[in-house]
């Protein structure tokens, strides 16, 4: 009940923000799937809204495979569909940016008694009707259970990550990404966290920033067969 009413208020005071600096609303569905010790499958679903839950201009699509060296790396190869509309409406024609895209990346974690860290290193291939693009990304993200000594069911934590979106085409720096926020593990199998995520896209020399209520529902099955503690984030 704690938590229900700590996210009820959380709610309600990005709502009340929302309406003098225009939020943003960020979702994630994020579903993996644990074959055994080793090999896993992903898919992760995206919608955002240029208003708190109104205005949508943006989805995505993506799943892939992920293999665990051990404890404290793992790769993992995916591909996705990423969809941009214009930004007067809710998915108002035309199309902006229709982009297919496929990455490599390799994570390391380590931990520092309740303290989880997690390196994320990522080279994708982008492909748009206007051309082709590489990026390079590098996410920070780190975790602590609050409520528990380790991750695990009925566990309250807190998360939060900066990731750098970096091009090999000048100006060469093109992102950056923070979030911070509370989550709550439910079982095995349920995680929700909420927070506030700010993305701030370097695309000319002035800049653009946005700021976004993010929620996402993490579902995990079998997630027994995978023997390392979980630290929780996002696939993007």
């Amino acid at each position: 009940m704690r938590i229900f009413l700590c996210s009820c208020l959380m709610m309600l005071c990005i709502t009340t923000y929302s309406q003098k600096k225009d939020f943003g609303s960020w979702n994630v569905i994020n579903t993996k799937i644990t074959l055994d010790a080793k090999w896993g499958l992903f898919n992760e679903l995206q919608l955002r809204s240029q208003s708190f839950y109104d205005n949508h201009f943006y989805y995505e699509v993506k799943g892939g495979v992920s293999y665990s060296v051990n404890k404290s790396f793992s790769i993992l190869l995916g591909t996705g569909k990423y969809i941009t509309y214009s930004d007067e409406g809710s998915f108002k024609k035309p199309v902006t940016a229709n982009e297919t895209r496929f990455w490599q990346q390799l994570t390391m974690n380590h931990y520092l008694e309740r303290l989880k860290f997690e390196h994320r290193y990522r080279i994708e291939q982008r492909w748009f009707k206007t051309g082709y693009r590489n990026r390079f990304r590098y996410r920070l993200n780190a975790a602590a259970p609050l409520s528990n000594k380790k991750m695990g069911p009925k566990t309250l934590y807190i998360s939060a990550f900066d990731e750098v979106f970096l091009t090999n085409v000048a100006p060469y720096f093109e992102r950056n990404r923070f979030f911070a926020g509370v989550g709550y593990q439910f079982n095995k199998t349920f995680t929700v966290q909420p927070g506030y995520a700010y993305q701030f896209d370097y695309r000319n020399l002035s800049g653009a920033g946005k700021h976004f209520f993010q929620l996402t529902l993490m579902i995990e099955v079998d997630a027994h067969k995978n023997p390392n503690e979980k630290i929780p984030g996002n696939v993007d």
